[in-house]
This record gives C-alpha cells, sequence and structure tokens, in this order.
C-alpha cells in the first residue's frame, strides 16, 4: 500500500551541521536552541535531522549507510520517533554495479520503515555511483510504494529536468546545489535542501518569494550574490568542516568540531567568508545570547 500523501514538501530545507563536544559525542543540549535559530533567524521550517516535534514543518531522517542493516535499523528508529520521512543515499565503498542493484538496496531500506516517505539522495560527486536519478526513480515507483521523492544533488540539471518531467507531480523534487537553484527552479524544483540556508535561509527565501512572483530579475541578482559568495569560499577551499566552522561564526551556536576524520576548519577562512558575506548579502552575526544560546 503507497503511503498517503502528508504536507507538501516545498521551501528550504537546512542540511544540519551535528553539534558535537570535544570529545566527539553529539552535544544534544544544542538541538533546540539550532532548530529556534532556523525558524526565527532564517526563516528555514524543514531539517534534516533530529525531530523535534511542533518546531518544525518536515524533519527528514537521513539514515543510508554501507551497512544495509543499519540502514534499516536507522530506518525503523526514524519511523518509531516520528520523522515525516526518511533520505537514503547509495553505499560508496561496495557500489552498486547498475540501476537494478542500488534499487534492491534501497528497496530493502524502505521496507524497514514502509509506512515512511521515502527520499532519495543522490550525491555522485561524492558517492562516486554514477547511476542516473532518473532511472532510479522510474525504477522507485514500481517497486518502493513508500518512495516519494529526491534530493537532488548534482549540477546534472539535463538529469534533474528529466526526473521532474518523468516523475508523478505529487513527489517533491529537492535541488541540493546551492550555487544553482534557480535553473533548477525554472526546471520545476520544489525546493533545495542545502548547508548554507544554515544560515544563508533569509536571503534565498527572498530568491524564492521573488521567482514566485515572477520577478526574475530580483531572483537573479539574489542568485548571483550568493554564487560570489561561494565563489570566494570555494577558492578558499569551502569544504563541510570550514562550513561547520562558518555557522558557528555565524550564528554563535556551540557547535563543536567535526568528526574525525574531518579536521578542524580554519576560524581564519571562516572569519573572511563572514566578511563577505556582510559585504556582498549584508548578513550580521546575530546576538545569539538573545535565543539562549
Amino acid at each position: 500500500m503507497a503511503v498517503p500523501p502528508r504536507k507538501a514538501l516545498t521551501g528550504l530545507v537546512a542540511a544540519t551541521f551535528t553539534p558535537m563536544t570535544a570529545k566527539g559525542d553529539v552535544n544534544l543540549s544544542v538541538i533546540g536552541p539550532y532548530v529556534d535559530y532556523l525558524v526565527l533567524k532564517q526563516g528555514v521550517h524543514n531539517i534534516f535531522g533530529k525531530f523535534l516535534q511542533g518546531k518544525v514543518d518536515h524533519v527528514i531522517v537521513h539514515v543510508g549507510c554501507l551497512s544495509l542493516r543499519e540502514s534499516q535499523e536507522l530506518a525503523r528508529h526514524a519511523a518509531g520517533i516520528g520523522a515525516d520521512g526518511i533520505s537514503v543515499i547509495s553505499p560508496s565503498f561496495f557500489k552498486p554495479p547498475s540501476t537494478g542493484a542500488l534499487l534492491q538496496f534501497l528497496q530493502e531500506v524502505a521496507s524497514a520503515a514502509p509506512h515512511v516517505p521515502f527520499y532519495y539522495y543522490h550525491l555522485p560527486d561524492v558517492t562516486g555511483v554514477k547511476i542516473c536519478a532518473q532511472d532510479v526513480l522510474q525504477g522507485a515507483q514500481e517497486l518502493i510504494p513508500s518512495f516519494q521523492g529526491l534530493k537532488f544533488s548534482s549540477r546534472d540539471l539535463m538529469d534533474f529536468g528529466q526526473c521532474v518531467n518523468s516523475s508523478p507531480r505529487s513527489w517533491p523534487m529537492l535541488y541540493g546545489v546551492d550555487e544553482q537553484l534557480l535553473s533548477a527552479l525554472v526546471l520545476g524544483a520544489h525546493g533545495a535542501v542545502g548547508s548554507t540556508y544554515n544560515y544563508m535561509g533569509s536571503v534565498v527565501n527572498g530568491m524564492l518569494a521573488a521567482f514566485e512572483k515572477g520577478d526574475v530579475a530580483q531572483a537573479r541578482k539574489i542568485q548571483f550574490q550568493t554564487q560570489e559568495v561561494l565563489s570566494f569560499a570555494f577558492q578558499l577551499g569551502f569544504d563541510l568542516a570550514v562550513n561547520k566552522q562558518l555557522m558557528l561564526v555565524l550564528s554563535g551556536l556551540p557547535l563543536g568540531p567535526p568528526r574525525l576524520p574531518l579536521l578542524q576548519g580554519s576560524q581564519e577562512h571562516a572569519e573572511q567568508i563572514r566578511d563577505k558575506l556582510e559585504r556582498t548579502l549584508g548578513l550580521l552575526t546575530p546576538n545569539c545570547c538573545a535565543m539562549g544560546v
């Protein structure tokens, strides 16, 4: 039986950073203030992260692992805590040799939480799995009754456009390359998932609003501004560790270090990107003390 559709998943989804202690444990005490920051400061009401009932509209829990059994265990846990959806990335050490093999893996994970909406997370540049997302979606419609959408994190806009064109209109098509979001909106993206929406959500929400109103010139202006910032950041080596450090600098939230094998991001680079954000987008470091952080 197919999963009944829930409230439409649209707009921005923050790919959240995991708050960590110095010893490498998850710092659960930061979760509440973090969500408050996203909702109140950035206007972001959907997250990839831990379930917090009543705080946000949607919480999508990523459960993909190299191990099928671990993925299934996490899927069952997500269902048990009331998550609004689960997302699964392809295994990346022993890579699926075909679309059929990947679909079989996804089907087995989905079967552990059959009543929870299931989203495929397409991230070929990181996983090294070059299977077209369109091929996965076409097979998923029959094999996975709970399948309800896609997080597409690739610059291949032709593949993304074909995913939108060939999928049921009820499936959310979420784009994951922040610097190309406007192009994806033109192709029919329902929303976007990205780490920069943790601190640029308010700005990008302005771009979404302009696009919805048909003000393409304003939407393009905002996209060009975010591209200017991200281009500058990429030149400094904008990896996950630096991105998390930047979030700490901008929000004041005690997010802690990244998890090994990633090393602490450069404070200097984070501050340089912060300055670029302020010059280009007018984003100022908020006073998190007001939120009890």
